[in-house]
């Protein structure tokens, strides 16, 4: 199924009879709108415009599509319980996975959007790594082992990771070598590497044994944990309030480099005004010096 996105690309081109209008009406660049159209002629096997050397138009296929498209967006705007998405040059769309979204960007969301230009932030919530451009998002914070192609990165921070269990379960389990945690359910996420190197610092090999516990997001991991269910591992900074809350406690207060980090990404190419400062409040909140994220922000690879 085309994401919403494409159609709206369509449907602003179509109307306005140019990719560059189009663009600009949806805080989008050139390019993006350029392939949101192409994606869609690919999957209809169709042509839908004609390009010329002052904008473009319609094919008879495209006015058809036209036709339904804007008779399918008007009923969606006549629904009254339709959510509508801010739109506008202050608005920037953001993309992270649920546990980053919820964990580290909400607690943060407030001095994200405030400061001498206030910021709307849109954030989209997915655990795909979607192309940037395409989707039109503006920014993307991941976790992951490196850069990835067709994207400029820029590493945020690192995280020393340190065993965590409920209150209850970490009385019991008290103070001693690193082994004594084997005697217990582990609970990971859909990357057990962490708890691999964090045994491996300690001189032990892990491999994930039946009673342990994995859970693809690392929200349902503390919530886990939180219940009793095992030990995971706090990954500073996104277990912050839980540790401050009571929620989870100390386990073990030796740590170990979690091999998957925070990246800060952005389509290629020149980033909109909004996005760059929002790129600059994240890099501030992440401790990341002014000039790396100025480099982020110039790099045209």
């Amino acid at each position: 199924m085309l994401p919403l996105e494409t159609l709206r690309a369509f449907q602003a081109a179509a109307r306005t009879g140019s990719f560059s209008a189009a663009a600009e009406k949806l805080n989008m660049t050139h390019g993006a709108v350029s392939r949101q159209v192409a994606k869609l002629e690919s999957w209809l096997g169709l042509r839908l415009f004609e390009r010329k050397a002052r904008g473009v138009s319609l094919t008879l296929e495209g006015q058809r599509l036209h036709l339904r498209t804007s008779e399918a967006f008007s009923l969606i705007a006549n629904t009254t319980d339709r959510w509508v998405e801010p739109r506008g040059a202050a608005v920037v769309r953001l993309s992270s996975i649920p546990s980053v979204a919820g964990l580290w960007l909400m607690p943060r969301l407030s001095a994200l959007e405030a400061g001498a230009t206030p910021l709307r932030v849109v954030l989209d919530v997915d655990i795909r790594q979607a192309d940037l451009a395409d989707e039109g998002i503006d920014l993307s914070v991941r976790c992951g082992r490196g850069k990835i192609p067709g994207r400029v990165s820029a590493q945020l921070f690192e995280e020393y990771c340190f065993p965590v269990a409920s209150p209850d379960l970490a009385a019991r389990i008290g103070a001693g070598k690193a082994e004594r945690l084997l005697q217990y359910p582990l609970i990971h996420d859909s990357d057990a590497s962490s708890w691999r190197s964090w045994f491996s610092t300690h001189g032990l090999d892990y491999r994930p044994r039946p009673q342990d516990r994995r859970f693809e997001d690392y929200n349902l991991v503390l919530d886990a944990a939180s219940h009793g269910l095992g030990i995971a591992l706090a990954r500073p900074p996104l277990t912050e309030s839980q540790l401050k809350s009571g929620r989870i406690a100390i386990v073990d207060e030796r740590s170990a480099l979690n091999p998957v980090s925070y990246w800060l990404d952005r389509p290629v190419g020149r980033p909109r005004p909004a996005a760059a400062e929002l790129a600059r409040r994240i890099g501030a909140q992440a401790g990341l010096a002014p000039e790396r994220i100025e480099r982020f922000l110039t790099d045209d690879r």
